[in-house]
C-alpha cells in the first residue's frame, strides 16, 4: 500500500500503522512493515504485507469491514486525518 499522508501528522500515521501490523496478522497474513519517510518525499509511507493467495486476501478485506479493531483502527485515521489517500498494488517476489 502507498500512502499519501499528513506529514504535520507523522506520530499518527505511525501509531495507526502500528494497529494494523497485528490485525494483517491476525487475518492470516504477513506483514511486512511499515516504512515513513526519512529522506525525500515527507508525506509518503508505504505498507508491505502479503496473503497466501488472493482469495485469502479478500477475504481479509471483507472480514475486516466487520472486526471492531479494523474499524477502531479505520476511525482513528479518520478522526485524525493523517491519511490522504492510499493505492494498493499487487506484487509477486522474486528471491534469488
Amino acid at each position: 500500500m502507498r500512502y499519501v499522508i499528513d506529514p504535520n501528522l507523522l506520530s499518527e500515521f505511525e501509531a495507526y500503522a502500528k494497529m494494523w501490523i497485528p490485525l494483517v496478522e491476525k487475518f492470516g497474513g504477513k506483514h511486512h512493515g511499515y516504512f515513513l519517510p526519512s529522506e525525500g518525499a515527507n508525506n509518503i509511507a508505504l505498507a508491505l504485507f502479503s496473503f497466501p493467495s488472493l482469495a485469502a486476501y479478500e477475504k481479509y478485506r471483507s472480514d475486516s469491514l466487520q472486526d471492531p479493531e479494523c474499524q477502531a483502527a479505520f476511525a482513528f485515521a479518520a478522526e485524525n486525518k493523517c491519511v490522504l489517500s492510499y493505492e494498493r498494488s499487487f506484487f509477486r517476489p522474486v528471491f534469488g
